[in-house]
């Protein structure tokens, strides 16, 4: 859901720049290359990215939301292989259920 929602807002914000004929930034261009290497700062939060965001022309903004969002699909994806790769190791919710119940009727 949340990936769904993220892809939809980043359609938007490529409309957004290409109704203006505004310029989408490439994953190496020098703007795009700064905000990617703020993920890598301690704690961060909003307002380290707030100056590429508030008060920053549209272009720029829009370009540093799209990288937020390329950078917060990377992570998901990364989260939904490490939740597959559990799923295999372990089982899922029902197996474990499953084991636990015989478990416990083996202690009785």
């Amino acid at each position: 859901m949340a990936r769904a929602s993220l892809e939809e807002l980043l359609l938007d914000y490529h409309d957004f720049l290409r109704q203006r004929n505004l310029p989408l930034r490439g994953k190496n261009h020098s703007k795009a290359l700064q905000i990617r290497r703020l993920a890598s700062a301690s704690n961060r939060s909003y307002m380290t990215y707030r100056p590429y965001i508030q008060g920053a022309p549209p272009e720029v903004a829009a370009n540093a939301l799209i990288c937020l969002i390329h950078q917060t699909n990377y992570l998901l994806d990364q989260q939904l292989r490490q939740l597959e790769k559990k799923f295999l190791e372990q089982g899922g919710f029902t197996e474990k259920l499953y084991r636990a119940r015989l478990n416990a009727r083996r202690r009785f």
